[in-house]
């Protein structure tokens, strides 16, 4: 179809180019927690009366550190436990020889023989029992009644709720361990992600996370697990993951936004005005300069906000009529 260049009609009609249809960018918003498999809770086993404070929140421990030191009595008889363990071991070795040279010469009997090596037996079994208990406390065998806190792990101690003198009781509150000791060198990142976003939303997938902190930087995060439960009361599902935080910018509990990139399917996006149905097809005018428009036949996908995905029928360097489409179907219809 041609108009005249000094058509009046000319003017009723705009064009608009086509553009790519581009990866859409999802942002999510949460916040970050510690890392939990680099976070360890320190408890006491025993009951005991807070004699020492050797680290505070904020300081980096190493493993096996002290935190703290209890005055335990319980610790105490532990301790004397183990003493006793080896003093009857040795006791038991000694006999048993003793036993051995006389039935060796026959002046004991047989039975005595067994005695002697189930005595040993019973006090070689309890010698390790309590070795290995102690092992597990990390004390030095000195019987002192003083136990000491220690950190499983090397890191930064977050939290403390003990206090000198404070009477420290193995049944504690599972809400406030006596120290919390984390690794910040990685964080968990937790997502809010809302019902109908969730598809998109993958164990793998890669999302680029910022915070104040950061200013215009962005730290790249990997998504490891997806909740299979929606919040009642948000309609949101946790999605959460692993960011490294080496420079230690990025605290727990600091609110993060975080953006993922969902893959579109390729095609050209026009505006929703140029795209008129007649019959059961979808056609466009392409603008072709000069006051030449064409119409063209078109397929179309999923409508992307407030365009329409055209998937065939347009080139890239299109110009389509957004104004004025029914105007010249009515014409051109009229002059066939």
């Amino acid at each position: 179809m041609i108009f005249d260049a000094s058509s009046s009609q000319i003017a009723s009609i705009q064009s608009a180019r086509v553009e790519w249809r581009r990866d859409t960018v999802l942002r999510l918003h949460g916040r970050l927690v510690w890392n939990e498999d680099r976070t360890v809770r320190v408890f006491s086993p025993f009951a005991g009366r807070v004699v020492t404070i050797a680290a505070r929140v904020g300081d980096r421990v190493g493993v096996g550190q002290t935190l703290a030191v209890l005055e335990a009595p319980e610790f105490g008889l532990a301790q004397s436990e183990e003493s006793k363990a080896e003093q009857d071991f040795v006791l038991a070795q000694r006999s048993l020889a003793r036993v051995e040279e006389l039935q060796a010469v026959g002046a004991a009997p047989l039975k005595d023989l067994y005695a002697a090596q189930a005595d040993l037996a019973r006090a070689s079994a309890e010698r390790a029992r309590t070795r290995e208990r102690m092992k597990l406390y990390g004390t030095d065998g000195v019987i002192d009644q003083r136990f000491p806190l220690r950190s499983p792990i090397a890191g930064v101690v977050v939290e403390r709720n003990l206090n000198p003198g404070q009477e420290a009781r193995p049944d504690a509150s599972p809400e406030k361990p006596y120290f919390v000791v984390s690794d910040p060198s990685q964080l968990w990142f937790l997502l809010d992600v809302a019902e109908a976003s969730i598809g998109a939303v993958r164990s793998g997938t890669e999302v680029m996370i910022a915070a104040t902190a950061l200013g215009e930087a962005r730290v790249k995060g990997r998504i490891a697990h997806v909740a299979d439960l929606v919040d009642p009361q948000t309609r949101t599902v946790k999605a959460q993951g692993t960011i490294n935080n080496t420079d230690q910018r990025l605290k727990a509990e600091m609110f993060i936004m975080a953006d993922l990139k969902i893959p579109s399917v390729p095609g050209l996006l026009v505006p929703t005005s140029a795209v008129y149905l007649r019959g059961d097809r979808n056609y466009v005018f392409v603008d072709s300069g000069d006051a030449r428009y064409v119409r063209k036949l078109v397929k179309i996908g999923p409508r992307d906000n407030d365009r329409e995905l055209v998937l065939e029928g347009l080139e890239p360097t299109d110009r389509v009529v957004v104004y004025g489409s029914l105007l010249l179907e009515k014409i051109l219809s009229g002059n066939q």
